[in-house]
């Protein structure tokens, strides 16, 4: 797998988009500065995507069908399918699209990278007015007493007189080099980066919500076998108690019934504690303080895991996922950096005018001989700095080589990723549905050792390990069923969340800002 992030660094003046000369004549030269400006430093091009067909040598066939169990059925993985951008609509559960919803409007971590990108995006238009002229209104007036002593004359007594004056100023950069439009575009790459960071931050809070309502699910399932568990194990100790009572078992077979279902029931707080603070973070991640009462509840039952799961093409990844869409934009503003320091090498050319009046009365103010003006250029040649221009273009180009490298990085994380969740999909099914073979099992030999136990025919520690045996196949079962909605949750996490196959988000979070500032 190669990864193409280099552009021409090493030669960054000559990826420049017009050519440029110094002439002697000066009417050449204004109009070489006015006409022929150039922009130097490399110009961008999005690093090329992997060339490969497939996520995992699984995956080149086009399709992976995971097998299906008794307590849920098989998916399958449809390759090149584009995932939807609400993707968990997929579950078809309302209480879930509605509590996504509240933490779209309400989330502070959603909110806070929607200021960043609109601080960003008024970074940049506030750049793009240095590509204008520069315009200022100045108008003064300055009582002032002078002395005969100021001229040679002291017995003058000296008088005090009033002097107005308005004008207007021009100043104008001349962007010969470059240097304002690589700093603009830097600024934009950086607004795309926090564009692409919000992107991000809400793919992990819809992430979040779901795995946590899926938890809640799993949780209050694993409540609910344990209570049935404690029933059925106090339905047994009232049999064992009788039978005590009449004097056909030992009060020890009693004793150690007890012992049992007292350990059984020291497993409920845990659990009951968990779910509590899945509550609470369910409750923080829509924007709530925890001692607020969420009305939805979630349960596994209520919720439906999708059939057909959406696998983009590989080429596609590095488009989709927001993580890497950021990491480009850094690597645009490193590129353009260099733009920048390139430029800072060369003369800088500015222009200034003024134009005004000045009088003693403001009555006299732009009458004729109260006129003034002024027309000028600066050029800025840096000569000597010890080195510090020239040290510092090398800096950008170090800093354009590490965001690359940072780049590969994040592009084979994000290649693993949804390799590591291709494989959970279909090892996890598997897992499910031995678990449900466990169950079984462990069930049909719990009823015939209850059977046996009451007429004596199996010790009691016979009764206590198939006991514990069903227990713990129950909620391994359980737990299972979880794990499957949130392989499912985190493939589509991986493939990017579908972000741009839905709505504009930083258009909805902005009028959401609207709406709670008036």
């Amino acid at each position: 797998m190669t990864l193409n992030t280099r552009t021409a660094t090493a030669h960054a003046v000559k990826g420049s988009k017009s050519s440029f000369s110094i002439p002697v004549s000066g009417v050449a030269l204004i109009s070489t500065l006015l006409i022929g400006g150039c922009t130097l430093g490399p110009d961008f091009k999005s690093p090329q995507g992997p060339d490969i067909k497939s996520y995992t040598p699984e995956t080149a066939s086009g399709q992976i069908i995971t097998s299906g169990s008794t307590s849920a059925k098989s998916q399958s993985v449809v390759f090149g399918k584009e995932l939807q951008g609400q993707w968990w609509t997929l579950f078809n559960s309302p209480a879930l699209t509605q509590l996504i919803g509240r933490a779209l409007q309400k989330n502070p971590d959603l909110q806070s990278a929607s200021y960043a990108l609109t601080q960003a995006h008024e970074s940049t238009l506030a750049m793009q007015g240095s590509l204008f002229p520069a315009l200022d209104l100045v108008t003064r007036s300055t009582n002032q007493k002078i002395s005969g002593s100021q001229f040679g004359n002291p017995s003058f007594s000296g008088s005090t007189y009033t002097v107005s004056s308005g004008s207007v100023q021009v100043a104008y950069t001349l962007d010969v080099f470059g240097a304002i439009r690589r700093q603009i575009e830097s600024l934009e790459a950086e607004e795309a980066y926090q564009r692409f960071q919000l992107e991000g931050v809400f793919l992990t809070l819809a992430s979040n919500v779901a795995i946590s309502a899926i938890q809640e699910a799993g949780l209050r399932a694993q409540i609910k076998a344990t209570e049935e568990i404690i029933a059925a194990q106090e339905r047994q100790l009232g049999v064992v108690k009788h039978q005590v009572e009449l004097g056909g078992l030992a009060k020890i077979n009693l004793l150690a019934l007890q012992a049992n279902l007292e350990q059984t029931r020291t497993t409920l707080p845990p659990l009951q504690l968990q779910l509590a603070k899945t509550r609470h973070r369910l409750t923080t991640l829509v924007g709530e303080l925890p001692n607020h009462d969420l009305l939805e509840q979630f349960t596994l039952k209520d919720l439906h895991l999708p059939e057909q799961l959406p696998l983009s093409l590989p080429s596609k990844l590095v488009q989709q996922r927001p993580d890497i869409k950021a990491q480009e934009a850094l690597l645009h503003d490193a590129s353009a950096q260099i733009g920048v320091a390139t430029a800072n090498l060369l003369p800088n050319f500015t222009i200034s005018a003024n134009v005004g009046s000045i009088a003693t009365h403001l009555g006299d103010l732009f009458v004729p001989g109260s006129v003034i003006w002024s027309v000028g250029g600066n050029m800025l040649q840096p000569v000597f700095h010890g080195g510090a221009l020239l040290h510092k273009r090398r800096a950008t180009l170090a800093a354009y080589e590490q965001a690359a490298t940072h780049y590969k990085s994040t592009v084979l994380q994000a290649f693993q990723n949804v390799a590591d969740t291709l494989s959970a999909l279909d090892l996890d099914a598997n897992t499910l549905k031995a678990q449900d073979a466990s169950v079984q099992a462990a069930l049909d030999t719990l009823s015939l050792t209850r059977q046996q136990y009451q007429i004596g025919a199996v010790s009691y520690v016979a009764l206590l390990t198939a006991e514990q045996s069903y227990q713990k196949a129950l909620l391994g079962q359980i737990s299972a069923q979880a794990t499957r909605y949130m392989d499912t949750i985190t493939l589509f996490q991986a493939l990017g969340g579908g972000w741009w196959q839905r709505a504009d988000l930083p258009a909805h979070l902005k009028a959401e800002q609207k709406k709670l500032s008036q």
